[in-house]
């Protein structure tokens, strides 16, 4: 895995304090960058790369899962995970069905075990972009042989 200095996360959430807590414990680890609403984070996208969003439900305006929602729109790649302080198994299923989300985690968090969740997601996150990487690779491959198997064939 790359160094934990590259992995940069989003949080949205509308409490400040929230935020300021997370910015707190984890930017020696990663790359924090915060927004207090869905817009803000949406915002955020479209001029920082993003490997891991974490998003509060509860949120006026546009709640945890509507802002994922929007995010899969135009960003597929990042690692998605829903925090709340509610118990709502419709938020949770919501979450998953519509935010595809990887994890779901009630607040307060235990600060290791959201760590390793993050360094978790990250991990898939890295996976499915080398994935992709190969896959590319293979489909260039495969054309470059069959032009070659096309060449062969005409001479």
């Amino acid at each position: 895995m790359e160094s934990a200095d590259q992995i940069t996360i989003l949080y949205v959430d509308d409490e400040l304090n929230n935020l300021n807590s997370f910015k707190a414990a984890f930017r020696r680890d990663f790359k924090v960058l915060t927004a207090m609403s869905g817009k803000d984070g949406l915002e955020i996208l479209k001029t920082q790369p993003v490997h891991v969003i974490l998003t509060d439900q509860r949120m006026p305006e546009m709640n945890g899962v509507e802002f994922l929602i929007e995010v899969l729109k135009e960003y597929k790649e990042p690692m998605r995970i829903l925090l709340t302080g509610y118990a709502d198994i419709n938020a949770v299923i919501d979450a998953v069905n519509k935010g595809h989300i990887y994890y779901y985690l009630n607040k307060p968090w235990d600060e290791q075990q959201l760590r390793i969740i993050i360094k978790n997601a990250y991990e898939i996150f890295s996976l499915r972009l080398k994935n992709k990487e190969l896959l590319q690779k293979v489909m260039d491959t495969n054309a470059q042989l069959e032009f070659l198997l096309r060449q062969k064939l005409i001479s």
